[in-house]
């Protein structure tokens, strides 16, 4: 480019409002070009040589972009012959603001040629618009975010002809593949010549999921001691960071074993042991994957619930796991806000009583920064605090070794759809799956340091919090706090603080913290002192215009921004499918555009990921899961249950079992095989809807039971408009025309409710059931609001029903 038009181009790779960093457009004279394209913003700065504001604009382009001074920034510049001086002014900006990584380029796309075939063999790569991870922000048109080459080097599956390789090793022999993965942890039994049996077919006879049945182990042997064993005892387990920022603790490997066989003692002498509930209802402190591990390690079953549940909602727990001992604490502070846990389990105990199911300790641990024990309610005879009896038990307990196919535990899910189920793991292929999973969505390296914002309450927290991380001896962030608390910035504060090199986190948080962004005192200044030099020198009026609208767009990513974050290697998203506009705010905003993200897909039945990145591997497409996992084995089936090949969508189903399925819904084997196997004999059926496009890459569209028929009016629709844009009578009607148009007049809505927000769990599950009372107006029966992340939805919702 730089024999084109006789100019310098300086692109800023500043963070722009909510998605996208600026790029380079072609310009053909001395102004400004500004292009919003959805919600892309693509900024040219143009610097002629015979525009007598054109440096003036440059160094304002490149001032801009350094509005965070905190950190060097990066410009692509492209010289030019015939402007020395705009140059010279550009390369000075520069240095002024510690512009130290100049970089040059000519081909962004030097690594297509090498990355033609698609890891699922569907054929070539059917557009070159793509983007090379760590040398370019991912645009609106950008459809392919490309691994360099440093990052695939050293990436554990460096290629997608490596991924084949063991891909195909896995499907075509899943016995030898995962008992070579499963023989790389301690077993005292090894397993059997089978390794594996199974039945998906209901018409066959009853489901059944059997790994390494017969090996005897211990999961939580292998999380810890093992670790031990191998040199890692003085290594940080745990990283805790309270909820309001100075309030932390750390754990290394050696501490934590010595606290689980502190609580795993108390629990067995009140008489807990292999194969009984214990209920688990605590926030987010290090004491929660303690007693996890704990309940491991006596081969006792923990049934971890969401500290956020109400009393009616732990009360039905109870009485269907029927718990030796449930373990609380006093209370919990979210934000600002206190919750009172432990009066939420005393009421839920009573519920449970009077069904005839009494448990007999509450096991409560004093959160002094949230509750001082004075205040605490008590029931003597019953409740006991932790700090006056888990001390005084001794550093080590012996190890229940238990069978692969014993139960580990029990995680109901949150009754989005009405009764809550019940969905149970066992211990060995959990074990392996887990950790696998784990080791290689996120390339794990023994020196990273790992935080998943999830809760343990959910099986995120279950899989990638406690035990997948732990299996490989990695160091864990616990954060007990809200993100947005003290302000939306925390989360950065966070990575910087413990140099946080893997991030999980859901879409559900990344669209808040996009929303929520912030304006800095010193870009409003500095956007003041650009307009001024550009009317100084003869701007027009809209060049002004567009100039304050980029540095607004540049100053309200400060949250963000202002953190370093070079810690960031790997980004990761879960629980919902994260759309384009998010996905590429994530890798531009947060991971500096030179971050892979693992878009996962998987469920609380599955145990770990199914679909899912191998940061290094393969390109990447913003909002897709692109490919399965080892030894699992998608497909889309039409309505009849026909598998369809090639680009298409319908129903997502796994044909074979994995090591880390769940095995039955604890206590109704029947509601397991009709939920998850009738519907499509022969396949586990996910729920979900999959779209598989020309490249083979897949694109998870939700749950196929969100379309809502409400009797007497048919489809009903629940809408949320983009912020800004008003409801009205003319939108209602073109909304409905645009389906009828492009769908089809079946599927055209008979309603259109305007949705400000949907009700969704705070792991972002959208309760449907919430959403048919409102649409049948069966406002009397929504009963259990307390798991949503905010329940001033539905509200909203019941307000809006007849507008």
């Amino acid at each position: 480019m730089a024999g084109q038009n006789q100019r310098l181009n300086v692109v800023p790779t500043v963070t722009m409002l909510g998605v996208m960093k600026a790029r380079l457009v072609g310009a053909t004279s001395g102004h400004a070009l500004l292009k919003k394209v959805r919600q892309n913003v693509v900024v040219g700065f143009l610097c002629h040589n015979n525009n007598k504001y054109d440096d003036n604009r440059a160094a304002a382009a490149a001032a801009a972009a350094s509005a965070d001074r905190s950190r060097p920034n990066q410009f692509l510049i492209f010289p030019s012959s015939s402007s020395p001086r705009s140059a010279v002014t550009a390369a000075a900006v520069m240095a002024s603001i510690g512009g130290n990584n100049l970089i040059t380029s000519s081909n962004h796309l030097r690594h297509v040629d090498f990355i033609t075939n698609l890891p699922s063999g569907a054929g070539k790569i059917s557009h070159l618009n793509a983007v090379v991870l760590g040398e370019a922000s991912a645009s609106e048109q950008a459809d392919l975010v490309l691994p360099s080459q440093q990052f695939s080097s050293q990436a554990l599956v460096p290629s997608h002809q490596k991924y084949l390789e063991m891909y195909m090793r896995s499907i075509q022999d899943p016995a030898g593949f995962w008992s070579d993965i499963a023989s790389q942890f301690y077993w005292k039994q090894k397993w059997p010549e089978q390794v594996f049996s199974e039945n998906l077919d209901i018409r066959k006879g009853p489901i059944k999921i059997e790994w390494f049945k017969g090996g005897i182990t211990n999961i939580c042997y292998n999380c810890v001691d093992r670790n031990i064993e191998a040199g890692l005892g003085h290594k940080v387990a745990l990283y805790w960071e309270g909820n309001g920022p100075g309030f932390d603790d750390t754990l290394t490997y050696s501490q934590l074993l010595h606290r689980v066989c502190q609580l795993a003692n108390y629990l067995k002498d009140i008489g807990v042991k292999r194969g009984d509930a214990v209920v688990i209802y605590l926030p987010m402190l290090m004491e929660l994957p303690i007693a996890m591990l704990a309940c491991a390690r006596i081969g006792a079953v923990h049934s971890v619930v969401f500290a956020g549940f109400s009393a009616e909602s732990l009360a039905q727990r109870i009485v269907d796991c029927k718990p030796k001992a449930v373990i609380t604490c006093n209370a919990v502070k979210r934000g600002p806000k206190i919750i009172h846990l432990k009066e939420i389990v005393d009421a839920a105990l009573i519920q449970s009583a009077k069904t005839g199911i009494s448990v007999d300790v509450c096991l409560t641990y004093e959160n002094q920064s949230a509750m001082k024990r004075e205040s605490t309610n008590w029931q003597e005879g019953r409740d006991v605090w932790w700090s006056d009896v888990v001390p005084k038990y001794p550093y080590t307990c012996e190890v229940e070794w238990v069978d692969a196919e014993d139960p580990l535990f029990l995680l109901y899910t949150s009754g989005s759809t009405g009764k809550p189920k019940g969905v149970l793991h066992t211990t060995g292929g959990y074990m392996v799956y887990a950790a696998t999973t784990f080791k290689h969505a996120f390339d794990y390296k023994p020196s990273d340091i790992y935080w998943c914002t999830a809760d343990c309450g959910w099986i995120t927290g279950h899989s990638y919090v406690t035990y997948g991380p732990l299996l490989n001896g990695a160091t864990v962030v616990v954060f007990e706090g809200a993100p947005n608390y003290p302000d939306p910035g925390r989360c950065w504060d966070i990575v910087d603080k413990y140099k946080v090199t893997l991030f999980y986190t859901a879409p559900t948080l990344v669209r808040s913290l996009m929303r929520e962004g912030g304006v800095s005192f010193s870009g409003c200044f500095l956007s003041v002192y650009c307009c001024f030099l550009m009317i100084r020198d003869g701007a027009c009026f809209y060049e002004v215009i567009l100039l304050i609208a980029i540095l607004i767009f540049i100053t309200i990513t400060q949250y963000v921004t202002r953190y370093s974050r070079k810690s960031l290697r790997v980004l990761g998203s879960v629980g919902e499918p994260i759309n384009p506009s998010a996905w590429r705010w994530f890798y531009n905003v947060v991971g500096d555009s030179r971050c892979p993200i693992s878009d996962t897909w998987w469920q609380t039945e599955t145990g770990g990921f199914m679909i899912t990145p191998l940061p290094g591997a393969w390109p990447q497409k913003p909002g897709s899961a692109t490919f399965p996992f080892f030894g699992v084995q998608p497909v889309i089936v039409d309505e009849k249950g026909v598998e369809i090949g090639g680009e298409c969508s319908g129903y997502l189903c796994l044909k074979s079992s994995w090591p880390g399925a769940f095995r039955t819904l604890y206590g109704d084997h029947e509601r397991y095989e009709t939920t998850y196997f009738k519907p499509f004999p022969g396949y586990y059926f996910s729920g979900d809807g999959c779209r598989r496009d020309k490249d083979g890459y897949h694109w998870l569209t939700g749950r196929v039971d969100d379309v809502i028929n409400v009797k007497g009016q048919g489809i009903y629709a629940f809408v949320t408009l983009v912020e800004g844009v008003p409801y009205s009578e003319e939108l209602r009607k073109s909304l409905i025309m645009t389906v009828r148009k492009q769908i089809g007049a079946f599927a055209a809505p008979d309603k259109i409710h305007w949705a400000p927000g949907l009700p969704k769990t705070r792991s972002g599950k959208i309760m449907r059931r919430i959403l048919r009372k409102i649409a049948s107006r069966q406002l009397d029966e929504l009963e259990d609001t307390s798991t949503l992340a905010d329940p001033t939805v539905v509200h909203q919702l019941i307000e809006l029903a007849d507008c």
